[in-house]
């Protein structure tokens, strides 16, 4: 995790990364999706709680509670919470290979020089943020989590 934060504040930008916390406004953000589409946040999902979901191809946590979250998240697409997932630091061609093995139900955005990441201050990977409808971060979990965490993490953004 250290290498990582430090590569994270030498890409771009002055100074260490933001530290984002429960109540700050979730920063807003404009790139690409892996399938190429557009992504403006929080426009394209205005009035929707939304878990934002930073990970990597070589992070192990993040393949196996990627598709925890998405089974997770299933069970609320009835209350319109959406997941995106932003990978940090790597080219499309990995990150639609992995998204593609992977077969989850949400869109990976891309963030190759992490200016996205560090205005969220992650400092390591993975790291995930559950903002409310009005664009505040009502939760974050930096590292592992399991299904029971994510639950409770939903269930409090739901409220």
């Amino acid at each position: 995790m250290t290498l990582f934060a430090i590569a994270l504040a030498a890409c771009g930008g002055s100074g260490p990364p933001k530290n984002l916390n429960v109540g700050d406004i979730a920063p807003t953000f404009q790139t690409v999706r892996a399938d190429g589409m557009a992504a403006h946040f929080p426009a394209a999902w205005t009035g929707q709680p939304v878990v934002i979901r930073f990970w990597a191809d070589w992070c192990r946590f993040c393949a196996p509670e990627m598709k925890l979250l998405d089974q997770v998240a299933a069970r609320h697409r009835a209350q319109r919470l959406a997941v995106i997932a932003i990978n940090v630091g790597q080219d499309k061609k990995t990150v639609t290979a992995f998204m593609e093995k992977l077969g989850v139900g949400y869109p990976s955005l891309m963030d190759e020089q992490s200016k996205i990441a560090k205005s969220y201050g992650v400092v390591g990977l993975p790291t995930t943020f559950f903002v409310d409808a009005k664009g505040i971060v009502r939760g974050k979990i930096v590292g592992e989590a399991d299904e029971a965490l994510f639950e409770r993490h939903i269930q409090a953004l739901l409220q």
